[in-house]
């Protein structure tokens, strides 16, 4: 052992004493501080609104957190608890939650490559709309609904062009304020049994009805509402009786990879997307087509692929999934699971458990900046969706109860 020698005689050199009360420290339980009213309610607000509050807003949100009792040095709220639920509804009354976070968060739902940074389009705006004014929000995928500004010296909104919203935000408009209800029968002028909320509005329909066979609008539905793309959802154990024409059967001349692979997407996909048989996106005029009573011609493109295989002869839909293992998605008991068009199709997808979890999922990790892993955070988004299903798909509320869930982490 190193050692000093003093008047006093022998004892440790300074460097072997720090180290060993270092192992000490290291050797003891650790107890995580709890962070204090305030510092919980700057992190919860700077999470819903993206920037930090008034000191108006920051007292507001502090008494809620203490119940109206703070002392110097008070102990901050335990997560999740209604304190921090009330202060977290003081932070999504802030115009930064619904022109930026909002923006951000539904942006990428709109386009193939999921990009953050985009105009402002309806799909974005009609999102902002139903938080703000707590639609339900299992009636995105059906609803005839569209939120367009009421602010001066805007272009009027068109299905043909996007400068209604583009122009909004490059004004810098409060969508807050600004942002008014309507229909997309009223303004675009789409048949109100065409329309399916989110689904048919002009920034969904000019990226996932446009070209290929509108089994985009599917597969990207199935991303951005049930956090699962087609390779989580292959099912080889469902009839392949309407898969399409073009699906090749003997892909590479090896028909096993169809049967192995291709079927899987394809038998339950196939006869859900029927739902848009008479849907498509022109882009020479710029706008959606809808040709009630006659499918469009993309559902007969490559036809001799597999010339036995199904022929689309108009827009009804079977759920297939409703037997075997995607079963555990959590299908409507109240609902038939088969229909027609995309409006009914729209009403079966939002009200299965998978539509519920998978928002309350992409508001937890947009404020609390992780997607959820531990076992508190997936208990914590079980809770929330019972909440959530349970309150009527207030997903503003969800917002709030997530941010109150991690006010400190």
């Amino acid at each position: 052992m190193n050692v000093m020698t003093t008047g006093t005689g022998p004892r440790r050199a300074p460097g072997v004493t720090l180290t060993a009360c270092t192992l000490l420290l290291l050797a003891q339980p650790f107890t995580p501080a709890v962070a204090g009213p305030n510092e919980q309610a700057k992190r919860i607000y700077q999470r819903i609104a993206g920037v930090p509050p008034s000191a108006a807003e920051l007292a507001q949100m502090t008494n809620a957190i203490c119940g109206g009792a703070c002392a110097a040095g008070a102990a901050g709220a335990a997560p999740g608890s209604a304190g921090l639920v009330q202060a977290a509804a003081v932070a999504v009354g802030a115009p930064g939650f619904y022109d930026v976070t909002l923006k951000n968060f539904a942006m990428p739902w709109t386009n193939r490559s999921a990009p953050v940074f985009a105009p402002l389009n309806d799909y974005v705006a009609t999102v902002i709309g139903m938080v703000r004014d707590n639609v339900p929000f299992n009636t995105a995928l059906s609803a005839d609904i569209l939120y367009t500004s009421n602010a001066s010296g805007l272009p009027a909104p068109s299905p043909a062009n996007n400068n209604h919203y583009a122009t909004a935000e490059q004004n810098g408009v409060d969508l807050m304020s600004t942002l008014v209800a309507g229909t997309q029968s009223g303004v675009y002028g789409t048949p109100t049994a065409a329309t399916a909320g989110l689904i048919t509005t002009r920034g969904a329909a000019s990226a996932f009805f446009i070209n290929g066979t509108n089994r985009a609008m599917f597969r990207f539905t199935m991303i951005n509402q049930f956090c699962n793309d087609m390779p989580t959802l292959m099912d080889t154990t469902r009839p392949s009786d309407r898969i399409r024409q073009d699906v090749a059967r003997s892909p590479g001349g090896d028909s096993r990879i169809f049967l192995n692979n291709c079927v899987g997407c394809h038998s339950g996909m196939d006869p859900m997307v029927q739902a848009f048989a008479y849907y498509n996106f022109d882009a020479t005029s710029g706008q959606m087509a809808y040709t009630p009573g006659q499918v469009q011609p993309k559902y007969f493109i490559n036809a001799f692929n597999f010339p036995f295989g199904f022929v689309t002869p108009d827009d009804s839909w079977e759920n297939r999934w409703r037997s075997g293992p995607n079963t555990v998605l959590g299908w409507s008991a109240t609902l038939p699971g088969s229909g027609n068009g995309a409006k009914s199709l729209g009403q079966e997808l939002a009200s299965s458990a998978t539509f519920a979890r998978c928002q309350v999922t992409k508001v937890f990790q947009a404020v609390c900046f992780r997607a959820p892993a531990s076992s508190t955070d997936l208990a914590t988004v079980s809770a929330i969706t019972s909440s959530f299903t349970s309150g009527g798909y207030n997903l503003k509320q969800v917002f709030q109860q997530s941010a109150a869930a991690c006010p400190g982490s």
